[in-house]
């Protein structure tokens, strides 16, 4: 489309300037509703602080709720390796007839005793997957001792977060003698 003297040029519309008795009254309503369906081009300082508010608001909510998480599962984490150490005490004593002593420890299930009573029909490779003892999620080896003062084969407890016998709360000892 050309521009020609006296128009100009409009979406689907050419509004003549000579045409009408009100001069650019046509020019002046069309910039208004196209100024009207314009998109807003940024954010006001107001919308931004508004979202850092609410946003500093859920944090405060939602992130208190997650921390406490970490604890459960390490807690959680510890009685499933209780249960598979027990599994494997009862895999050796299946094998050998006896748990293994508190000086052989729960390396007898990983490497053959050659303290104590030795036994006959050790598996090759040992009783616990990769090969060596796990320690508890707090990074403190777990207590072994057979025959045990609880249960009469044999005690096997972690002494929690705090790696100090008894506690409360997340430093609670794990006790497989107290587990269902």
């Amino acid at each position: 489309m050309q521009k020609e003297r006296g128009f100009y040029p409009c979406p689907n519309l050419l509004v003549s300037a000579k045409s009408t008795s009100k001069g650019f009254a046509p020019l002046e309503a069309l910039r208004n509703r196209l100024s009207q369906m314009a998109p807003p081009t940024g954010f006001t300082l107001i919308e931004l602080m508004i979202v850092i508010i609410i946003l500093g608001i859920l944090a405060t909510i939602i992130v208190p709720r997650f921390m406490g998480r970490e604890e459960e599962a390490k807690h959680t984490v510890a009685i499933v390796q209780i249960k598979n150490i027990e599994a494997a005490l009862k895999l050796f004593k299946l094998d050998n007839g006896f748990y293994p002593s508190t000086e052989q420890g729960l390396e007898a299930l990983v490497v053959k005793p050659t303290i104590g009573q030795i036994p006959k029909n050790w598996r090759e490779g040992g009783y616990l997957e990769k090969g060596k003892v796990p320690k508890d999620p707090w990074g403190n080896p777990y207590i072994y001792i057979s025959p045990g003062v609880h249960l009469k084969e044999y005690d096997l407890e972690s002494y929690g977060r705090d790696g100090e016998d008894g506690g409360e709360g997340p430093d609670a000892d794990i006790e497989n003698w107290a587990l269902e």
